[in-house]
């Protein structure tokens, strides 16, 4: 089959579906590869390295989604303004497309798809489990956006992070806290700490304290439920009373620290707000708040998608997209998610698809004319 990977077409976009290294996966079984010109330049891979890996480079974007039975993509489709049309109707009628889709927030596109029996493969819906970490794209691009969430964060405080003795005094080391451990978390926690910060975390699983520990941060405690996260190992939403309680435990620290990474989103839902206006309020004048579930709503009240607003004297970064800003690596990860799953999906030449298969079933969201994924197909009514 002919396998084609567009340049990604979104503002400020930066990354690549697939890199030259990992082109040698596609073409194993006899497949043939078409790139888009210039589809790696802003991530530093160039069309001779393409061509040096097996790829045919294509000029005319028409025939490369004319000719492609898979199209392996970053971003959910939009409009082309080159083309002056939706990537979803450029897309052969029954081919497949791979990559992230965001059902629930881009139905058009799932209709698109299932008018043109063209079958989706969600990179948001890999299973969480052992056999599918390999393919998990959520949980790469969340440990690019932790890493540079705490750069952000560092660059925007007027202060030090690690602890300095100077002729001139001392430097005490800046105060992070850490709201949600989960993967972006996590290394938002590691990566304060190698900067010298002294890092506290919250999560209301407690569970998760030792992976905390063991970074060397602290671990706020709260009383919780039992059932905090889901069979899916997804963030589970919780009452307005726990949200309450959320708020009282961290607003408690807030006037102590100096710079606050918010993580806590829950899967297909608006992020929890973690960070009332008030609470804020209550921050050290010249303190940070930088919220990674910005596009989500936000954990803090007063955040604004894509912005930097001064709200009582701290800066709070509604971060957009961050992976993009680490373009290399985010595109060198996300290359070995979707070329896993792609392997996964046709393991040998002549192969069909196996909706028997949990990683196939759970991934798929459009097939044969069909919504077939549950939660896209609720998203889409009144």
């Amino acid at each position: 089959m002919k396998i084609g990977i567009p340049k990604e077409t979104g503002d400020g976009e930066t990354r690549v579906a697939v890199i030259p290294s990992m082109i040698s996966v596609l073409t194993k079984n006899g497949n043939e590869v078409l790139v888009e010109s210039g589809a790696g330049d802003r991530a530093s891979f160039t069309d001779d390295q393409y061509r040096e890996a097996g790829a045919e480079i294509v000029e005319d974007l028409e025939r490369l989604y004319g000719q492609a039975a898979v199209v392996l993509k970053v971003l959910p489709p939009q409009i082309n303004e080159r083309m002056g049309a939706h990537e979803a109707d450029l897309l052969r009628e029954s081919s497949i497309f791979i990559g992230f889709m965001s059902p629930l927030t881009h139905p058009e596109t799932v209709l698109k798809f299932a008018s043109r029996k063209i079958t989706g493969f969600s990179m948001e819906f890999i299973p969480r489990i052992t056999r599918a970490q390999g393919m998990d794209a959520l949980s790469s691009m969340a440990t690019v956006a932790g890493y540079k969430a705490v750069l952000i964060a560092a660059n925007q405080l007027g202060k030090f992070f690690p602890l300095l003795m100077t002729a001139a005094g001392t430097i005490t080391p800046a105060r992070v806290l850490v709201l949600g451990a989960g993967v972006a978390g996590l290394q938002a926690i590691a990566t304060a700490k190698r900067l010298g910060a002294r890092v506290e975390a919250f999560d209301p699983r407690p569970a998760v304290r030792e992976q905390v520990e063991s970074l060397g941060a602290g671990f706020m405690e709260m009383e919780v439920p039992k059932d905090m996260e889901t069979s899916g190992g997804y963030a589970r939403e919780q009452s307005d009373e726990f949200l309450k309680r959320e708020q009282e435990t961290i607003g408690a620290r807030l006037g102590k620290v100096d710079a606050v990474i918010t993580t806590a989103q829950v899967f297909g839902k608006k992020a929890p707000i973690l960070i009332t206006g008030e609470m804020a309020g209550k921050m050290r004048p010249g303190s940070v708040i930088v919220d990674l579930a910005s596009e989500q709503g936000g954990n803090c009240a007063l955040t604004e998608a894509g912005k930097t607003v001064t709200r009582h004297g701290v800066d709070i970064i509604g971060a957009v997209n961050l992976p993009s800003l680490v373009p290399f690596h985010s595109s060198q990860m996300y290359s070995r998610n979707i070329t896993n799953l792609f392997k996964h999906l046709f393991p040998a030449k002549e192969s069909v698809l196996d909706f028997n298969d949990e990683i196939t079933r759970s991934a798929c969201i459009t097939h044969n004319g069909e919504i077939v994924n549950e939660m896209a197909r609720k998203g889409r009514l009144p």
